[in-house]
């Protein structure tokens, strides 16, 4: 029987670079928050976490009645690392989680079949760190064995707890490019708008 997954989304930060508060930024009818709850909600993962911090009023009254149901926590300390979010999503999980999606709001245009491919991935490879690529690139969100992001209680960073060890590492190379899309400056939002409103235009798969 398959481990069950669960996901931490990121929504702490400050969003200094971007001078707007990102998660609350519109993309298409919907905010950029609730387009990566879709994402999330439309792989079949049943238990999201979201961890908030600046502007957490806001956001939570942006998620008030959307159909997708989310567990908000907050980071007392919204300026420290990401590592310190995900430890305050990882308290709020369900213990039955054994694998963990950590996600973050900077990446709103990962597709749902993304997401499903990283998941059976993981199934494949449960013991392992996944992480997407594409062309080549490193991207987010990253799957972890719950076993291993619980070493955020002694590792500083989640960097750290993917280059303790290269052999449980494994990557997924995938034609998606919201993976490696990083919104984090007005200009990288333009882009995101343009790819969007591309994507929009496009038929649906069959």
């Amino acid at each position: 029987m398959p481990q069950p997954v669960s996901a931490i989304l990121l929504a702490a930060g400050r969003s200094q670079r971007m001078g707007r508060c990102k998660p609350l930024l519109p993309l298409g009818e919907r905010s950029v928050i609730e387009r990566c709850l879709e994402s999330l909600h439309g792989s079949g993962l049943e238990e999201i976490v979201v961890v908030l911090g600046h502007a957490a009023e806001q956001i939570t009254q942006a998620l008030a009645g959307q159909p997708v149901t989310v567990t908000l926590v907050r980071n007392p300390d919204p300026d420290s690392d990401m590592a310190g979010s995900v430890r305050c999503g990882l308290g709020a999980l369900d213990p039955a989680a054994q694998g963990v999606l950590v996600c973050l709001t900077d990446h709103p245009l990962v597709r749902p079949a993304t997401v499903s491919r990283l998941l059976a991935f993981h199934r494949a490879h449960p013991g392992f760190i996944s992480i997407p690529t594409c062309a080549g690139k490193k991207g987010h969100p990253t799957l972890f064995p719950r076993q291993i992001l619980e070493e955020l209680a002694q590792a500083p960073t989640l960097r750290h707890l993917v280059r303790r060890d290269p052999q449980r590492v494994r990557t997924l190379e995938v034609d998606d490019a919201g993976v490696v899309l990083d919104m984090d400056t007005p200009e990288d939002y333009r882009r995101a708008l343009e790819i969007w409103a591309q994507q929009a235009t496009l038929p649906p798969v069959p």
